[in-house]
């Protein structure tokens, strides 16, 4: 059952959902932060996890609805439709498969994943810098295979899909990471409103936090998308905002952060 809930935590909620609004707008993993912030408020992480899906639905429609309705947008769109039903059969077969797999094997193999995306944006970020008139490599079975993929992960755990979509987007399909942070909004919206409705009737919902930690999402998507997601060096942004998520990320999952304790 939730904890007692401090009404003052209200604003908190909001100003931290408004950050992660705009973290999953341009990169991802912004549930990172109101999964803590829902857990630091008392909630279990079952009913932190449910919550936090209430959010999430708010922002990603937000996020798609901001987006800028021109021809770019709709040939992304027409792009995207082939990605969805591996995408969301993924999806099914990994929320289905998530409880046979250790926890620990599965945390190893995302934090070597995101390792490895971390060297390529340190290392190698002529990969990530892909020009708008470079041929977008879109068909194929290969990119139905990493949408499947994509979305057995989103099944496992979620945190960090908005990296996942732009990692085979860019590295493999050449997509810029504008383009592909369109492309991520429109997939992760298919992935996000089943999973509501899931967890809806789990009867884990705090739905008082998951609003207002829900309104804070929506206005940092809309920022986000409407006022960083055009700007000309949102590129440059996307790119050193990736770096540190991937870096924090990388951190935790291998229990790192200890060695920098004082």
């Amino acid at each position: 059952m939730p904890q007692p809930f401090d009404p003052l935590d209200y604003g908190l909620l909001v100003l931290g959902g408004f950050a992660a609004g705009v973290i999953n707008s341009l990169a991802g993993n912004g549930s990172a932060i109101t999964l803590t912030l829902l857990m630091g408020m008392g909630l279990s992480p079952a009913w932190a996890n449910a919550t936090n899906r209430i959010g999430v639905v708010f922002q990603t429609i937000t996020a798609v609805l901001s987006l800028p309705r021109n021809e770019q947008l709709r040939e992304l769109r027409k792009k995207t439709s082939a990605w969805i039903l591996p995408s969301v059969l993924g999806t099914i077969i990994g929320a289905w498969c998530a409880d046979e797999v250790p926890e620990v094997w599965l945390n190893r193999s995302i934090g070597g994943v995101m390792l490895f995306l971390l060297l390529t944006l340190i290392f190698k970020p002529q990969k990530w810098q892909v020009g708008s008139s470079e041929v977008k490599r879109d068909g194929g079975i290969k990119m139905v295979l990493y949408f499947f993929l994509i979305g057995l992960y989103a099944g496992y755990l979620q945190m960090g899909i908005g990296i996942m979509i732009l990692a085979v987007l860019v590295l493999s399909a050449r997509y810029t990471l504008v383009e592909a942070n369109v492309v991520k909004l429109l997939i992760a919206l298919v992935l996000t409103v089943p999973a509501f409705f899931v967890f809806s009737f789990s009867g884990k919902m705090n739905w008082p936090m998951g609003i207002t930690l829900g309104i804070g999402q929506m206005l940092g998507a809309w920022f986000g998308t409407r006022r960083l997601l055009q700007h000309p060096r949102a590129a440059i942004w996307i790119h050193y905002l990736l770096i540190f998520i991937l870096s924090y990320a990388v951190l935790r999952i291998f229990g790192l952060f200890k060695f920098f304790a004082f």
